[in-house]
C-alpha cells in the first residue's frame, strides 16, 4: 500500500497509508479552543472524516474560529431540519433570513407555530444532541435523489438540482434523514448543545452564539425595522413566484428572466421613491441627509438615485463624501496591531464636519475640504464651495452616517437616516439560506479587480476585516435608521457568477483563500448564468460590475 505524507502546522511530518481518515489524526493538531468543527486539507474546509488520498498540509478549524461558527451554525440548521421532520412530518419548515444571532423560521403553511410546538422542536434537537449521532456524508443516484427530494416535499431542493448536471448528488445523512449537501457539517450532533429556539412574530428564532462568544448565547437584540424590510421583500418573492434559486433558474431556462429584471428594478426604484417621498414630507425641517451600510451594499448608488427622485420633486442635493473628512495620516489613530485604522470614528475630523454643517445650517459658504488618499493628507487647494438653499439638502454617505456621534452638533430633527443594506430574501432550498454577506462578498471581489486591480484572493483576505469593522461600526446603529433600504436584486447572483468564477479560479490551493474560493465556486454552481447585457444602465448592480451610467 502506498503511503503518504501529511504535514501539520507545527512544522511535523508524519507517514501514514493512503486513505487514513483525517479524524485519526486529530491529536496532531494541537489543542483547539472549543474543539474542531472540520479539518483543513491543502487549504481546502473538508468533513472531519475525509480520508487523505494525496501528500497534505493538515490543520484544525476550531469551533471558535469565523470558519468554524459558519459551519456550526449551517450544522444547527440541519439539525432543526432533522427535528422538524421528526416531530412535524406532515410540515414543511423554511428557513428565512438572519436576525443578530439567529435565523428567521417559519412553516410553509403559513401557520404561526404554537409555544409548544417550539418547545416540542426544542426538546427534540437537544435529545438529538445528547444521542451523539455521527453525520456522514454520501453519494446518491442523480434520479434516487430527486425521487426522494420530491417524496419529502422538498420541492425547491427539487428544483435547484435541475442547474446540476452531475450523475450523483452529495447528501448528508443522520440517522436515516437525508438533506442536500451544500457546506460541510460538524461530525456528530453531540457537539451542537448552543442553542434556542423562541417565537417571533408568525414563526420563530433559531439562536446561537456570536463570533467570538464560545457557547454563550446573547440575550436576542431585535431590530423591527431590519425585520419589516424583509418581511416586505419576502411578500413580494411571493407574489412574483421567486423565492429560491431554483425558481431564478427556471426563469432563465424558459427565458423569462429579462422581464423579471424589469419587475426586480422597477420595484426596487419604487421604494427609493418611496424615501424622497418621505423625505419631502420633512423638507421644512430636514437638511442633512445621512446614508450609511455596510461594505459593498451599494450605498453611491442608492445616493445617485435618491439625489434624481428628490430633484423631481424639487429638492436641489448637494452630495458630499466622508472620505474627504479624513484626519491626515500623521492623526489617523492605530489598532491593535499598531496599524492605521480608517473604519474607526477618530479617523475622521468630527469637530471640522460639524463646524462647517453648522455653518450651512446657518446659510453660510464652506469649502469642502478635498482628502488625497495617495499622500495620506488634506489637499491644501481645498474642495468645492458650497451653500445651502431654502430646498437644498446635503448628503451625507459614510459608514458612520447612522452614529449620532458624527453629527453631536446637529439636532435630530435637521437629520434623516438611511440604512443601506443587501438583504436577500433569495434562498437556495427550504433548508439552506444564502447569506447576505456572500452577496456583498461577490459584489466586492467583482468590483475590486474591475475598478482596482485587486486578485479575488486579495478580497478574501481582506473580508474578514471589513466584517469585523461592520459589526463593531455599522450594524449597532442599523436601528437608529429612519429608514432602511434593501439594495439587493434576486437576480444579480446570477450576472456575478459570469464575473466571480473567472476571478476565483485564479485563486490556488497553496493560498490560504483557497478554501474561501472553493466554497464560493460551489455555492455559484447553483446558479444559471444571466448575461449582463440585460441588466439598466442605472442599476445597482452596475456599481459593481461596470457600464453604469452614473459616474463615481
Amino acid at each position: 500500500m502506498k503511503d503518504i505524507q501529511i504535514r501539520f502546522s507545527d512544522g511535523s511530518v508524519l507517514t501514514c497509508p493512503v486513505g487514513t481518515a483525517a479524524e485519526t489524526l486529530t491529536d496532531r493538531l494541537g489543542p483547539v479552543g472549543g474543539g474542531l468543527a472540520a479539518v483543513r486539507v491543502n487549504n481546502e474546509i473538508l468533513p472531519l472524516s475525509t480520508r487523505l488520498e494525496i501528500n497534505a498540509a493538515l490543520e484544525g478549524v476550531s469551533l471558535e474560529a469565523p470558519d468554524g461558527v459558519m459551519i456550526y451554525r449551517r450544522s444547527l440548521a440541519f439539525l432543526l431540519a432533522m427535528a422538524a421532520r421528526n416531530r412535524f412530518p406532515d410540515r414543511t419548515l423554511a428557513i428565512g433570513h438572519s436576525l443578530g444571532n439567529s435565523y428567521y423560521y417559519t412553516f410553509g403553511d403559513e401557520k404561526p407555530p404554537l409555544p409548544e410546538g417550539i418547545e416540542s422542536l426544542k426538546a427534540e434537537m437537544t435529545s438529538l444532541v445528547k444521542e451523539d449521532l455521527p453525520i456522514d456524508s454520501a453519494y446518491m443516484a442523480y434520479a434516487e435523489a430527486l425521487a426522494l427530494f420530491e417524496k419529502n416535499s422538498q420541492t425547491k431542493t427539487s428544483l435547484l438540482l435541475d442547474q446540476r448536471s452531475e450523475s450523483k448528488i452529495k447528501v448528508d445523512i443522520c440517522r436515516g434523514y437525508v438533506d442536500l449537501n451544500i457546506e460541510p457539517l460538524v461530525p456528530r450532533t453531540g457537539v451542537l448543545g448552543a442553542f434556542d429556539l423562541i417565537p417571533y412574530h408568525s414563526g420563530f428564532l433559531l439562536c446561537f452564539p456570536g463570533i467570538g462568544r464560545g457557547t454563550e448565547i446573547d440575550p436576542f437584540e431585535d431590530s423591527p425595522r431590519i425585520f419589516s424590510v424583509y418581511q416586505e421583500h419576502k411578500k413580494w418573492g411571493r407574489i412574483v413566484e421567486v423565492q429560491s434559486v431554483g425558481q431564478l433558474n427556471r426563469l432563465v431556462s424558459e427565458q423569462k428572466i429579462h422581464e423579471y429584471i424589469q419587475v426586480a428594478e422597477a420595484f426596487q426604484a419604487n421604494k427609493i421613491a418611496e424615501i424622497a417621498a418621505r423625505i419631502q414630507a420633512k423638507a421644512h425641517t430636514v437638511k442633512v441627509i445621512l446614508i450609511a451600510g455596510p461594505s459593498s451594499s451599494g450605498k453611491t448608488t442608492t445616493a445617485k438615485r435618491l439625489s434624481i427622485q428628490l430633484r423631481v420633486m424639487g429638492i436641489n442635493p448637494i452630495a458630499v463624501s466622508l472620505d474627504d473628512y479624513y484626519v491626515n495620516k500623521d492623526r489617523t489613530p492605530r489598532d491593535e496591531k499598531g496599524e492605521a485604522d480608517y473604519e474607526c470614528l477618530e479617523a475622521l475630523d468630527v469637530p471640522y464636519l460639524n463646524e462647517q454643517l453648522v455653518d450651512l445650517l446657518e446659510g453660510k459658504e464652506v469649502e469642502i475640504p478635498s482628502y488625497d488618499f495617495k499622500t495620506g493628507m488634506r489637499r491644501p487647494d481645498g474642495g468645492q464651495r458650497i451653500r445651502l438653499g431654502r430646498r437644498t439638502v446635503l448628503i451625507l454617505e459614510g459608514i458612520h452616517g447612522l452614529n449620532d456621534a458624527l453629527t453631536p452638533q446637529i439636532q435630530g430633527d435637521r437629520k434623516f437616516k438611511i440604512y443601506v443594506s443587501a438583504l436577500t430574501q433569495l434562498n437556495l432550498d427550504d433548508h439552506n439560506r444564502i447569506p447576505t454577506s456572500d452577496n456583498r462578498l461577490l459584489r466586492r471581489m467583482v468590483r475590486d479587480y474591475q475598478f482596482r486591480g485587486n486578485s479575488a484572493a486579495g478580497t478574501i483576505r481582506m473580508w474578514p476585516s471589513v466584517q469585523r469593522g461592520e459589526r463593531k461600526h455599522i450594524f449597532p446603529f442599523q436601528n437608529a435608521a429612519d429608514v432602511a433600504f434593501n439594495s439587493a436584486l434576486d437576480y444579480e447572483l446570477a450576472v456575478l457568477k459570469f464575473y466571480a468564477e473567472p476571478l476565483l479560479h485564479t485563486v490556488k490551493p497553496d493560498k490560504r483563500e483557497y478554501s474561501e474560493a472553493v466554497r464560493l465556486l460551489s455555492f455559484l454552481k447553483n446558479f444559471a448564468s444571466v448575461p449582463p447585457q440585460l441588466i439598466p444602465g442605472q442599476s445597482i448592480l452596475r456599481e459593481f460590475i461596470g457600464g453604469s451610467e452614473f459616474r463615481y
